[in-house]
């Protein structure tokens, strides 16, 4: 028998929640978590009920039914999403209502061997590490109080009211508007579909009924995960496309120009599009690409650089006067109606762009105005244990001059990233969820980037090779 201690040992929280192979991922070790985000609200005199969602994987139900009966046993009323929906919608309406906080059992993307689960703060914002390191010092088999003390544990629908105020936010009406939807069997389905039509476009679905295991694959909105959308936009059955992953958070645009567009442009697209009627900044990640600085600069607006990681971007779109962030990974959130990722509202909301100019045109006068930008990204295997003296050594060696230019500002808010005198950047930081490093790269064409990583790869290489 495993014991309490060497259960809580396999939890750790990273850079979105707890997540794990099922191997791991036990009722058991759930059950702690749920002590520990109970014993939290209590220890932070955190008033109100816990809402707890799910996603589409096989076990997630159960899962979350796990965590709501631990809560309750805390003295604590819990709300339970009625089916498996999408993060944000829990988000906004853990946001939105009067809750100590919520949780929410998924995996996101990642394959149909995994599942996690997240802790939303009142705020509906992303945990902070302050938050996440509380919950692992919390880890416990559960304590109930006496039987007489438990709170209620409710069913209730999450998405009708969450998609009322999608409509009424985006105040947008789509007739004419066709879309190819993807839900990639997860929980966008019946949900960010339903609210297009719901706004007026018609909807050609694919993928959306339920199978746990995704096809077979993790339910990543990727250009190879794609493939239905983009023929029925390149085919002219469709004026744009969206592709969710697993539990809706992110969002995978497809236009017929363009085909499946780059997270960094619909960043640039995305807040280029909010500047037309509202004024603020901009948050992105240090690997998101700069061509949302052109556009701040160009309204007298500033640009806030985070590390890695959604709750960065949403604490610093907290923290200034900012109309939206976003990360080069495909999760955008609008501060006006959530700080968090939301896959759903974004879908609506750009497709109620296209109605006024199709995205394909808008993107056209982006870089007709601000200059075209390319991105490429390239992984190396690294072990955990060995990340931070491999980052530490490149640090202590950086050289003035890289890939032909001279190295004009050294960035280490995540790794290190090198801008050179062109304005073309590299950027080498540890993976949070991988034994990897990350190389990125940035540059005005796709030849400079290939030559970027090229010289990323000679540089990274020594530091990471068994021996070295």
């Amino acid at each position: 028998m495993v014991s309490a201690d060497d259960a809580a040992e396999a939890i750790s929280f990273g850079t979105d929640g707890w997540r794990a192979e099922l191997s791991l991922f036990t009722p058991d070790r759930v059950r702690m978590v749920g002590q520990a985000v109970a014993t939290y609200l209590d220890d932070t005199d955190a008033g109100g009920p816990v809402a707890i969602g799910y996603d589409a994987r096989e076990r997630s139900r159960e899962f979350a039914e796990e965590l709501a009966r631990v809560v309750a046993a805390n003295s604590r009323d819990v709300i339970v999403a009625d089916r498996d929906c999408p993060t944000p919608v829990l988000a906004w309406t853990v946001a939105t209502g009067e809750y100590a906080g919520g949780l929410v059992v998924t995996a996101s993307h990642n394959p149909p061997g995994y599942n996690g689960v997240k802790f939303l703060p009142a705020d509906g914002a992303p945990a902070l590490p302050e938050v996440t390191d509380a919950l692992e010092a919390r880890l416990a088999s559960p304590d109930p109080a006496p039987e007489s003390e438990y709170g209620s544990v409710y069913e209730q629908d999450l998405v009708d009211t969450y998609t009322d105020h999608a409509l009424a936010f985006v105040d947008r009406t789509l007739d004419g508007v066709t879309v190819a939807y993807d839900a990639i069997h997860g929980s966008g389905r019946g949900v960010t579909d339903a609210l297009l039509e719901r706004a007026g476009a018609s909807v050609t679905r694919f993928r959306c009924d339920r199978d746990p295991t995704f096809g077979g694959a993790g339910p990543e909105p990727s250009p190879e995960r794609a493939g239905a959308v983009r023929e029925a936009v390149r085919e002219g059955d469709a004026d744009l496309g969206f592709i969710n992953d697993g539990d809706a958070d992110r969002v995978g645009v497809v236009t017929p120009e363009r085909g499946y567009l780059d997270p960094n442009v619909v960043l640039a697209l995305l807040y280029d599009y909010l500047l037309e009627s509202d004024d603020g900044d901009v948050v992105r990640t240090v690997s998101t690409s700069s061509l949302v600085d052109r556009i701040a600069d160009a309204h007298g607006r500033s640009v806030h650089e985070t590390p890695v990681g959604f709750k960065w971007v949403a604490a610093a779109m907290g923290e200034h006067e900012t109309l939206v962030g976003g990360e080069e990974s495909g999760g955008y959130g609008v501060t006006a109606h959530l700080r968090n990722k939301d896959g759903v509202l974004l879908a609506l909301l750009l497709a109620g762009a296209q109605t006024d100019r199709p995205l394909d045109e808008r993107i056209d006068d982006l870089f007709a105005a601000h200059g075209e930008i390319y991105q490429g990204r390239i992984s190396l295997d690294c072990p955990d244990a060995a990340k931070a003296a491999a980052i530490d050594a490149l640090e202590d060696g950086l050289p003035e001059t890289f890939a032909g230019e001279s190295v004009a500002d050294v960035n280490t808010v995540d790794g290190f990233k090198l801008t050179l005198a062109d304005g073309t950047w590299l950027l080498v930081r540890p993976s949070g969820t991988e034994p990897k490093l990350r190389v990125y790269a940035e540059a005005t064409s796709e030849g400079r980037v290939a030559e970027l990583l090229d010289a990323g790869r000679e540089l990274v290489e020594p530091v990471v090779e068994p021996g070295d």
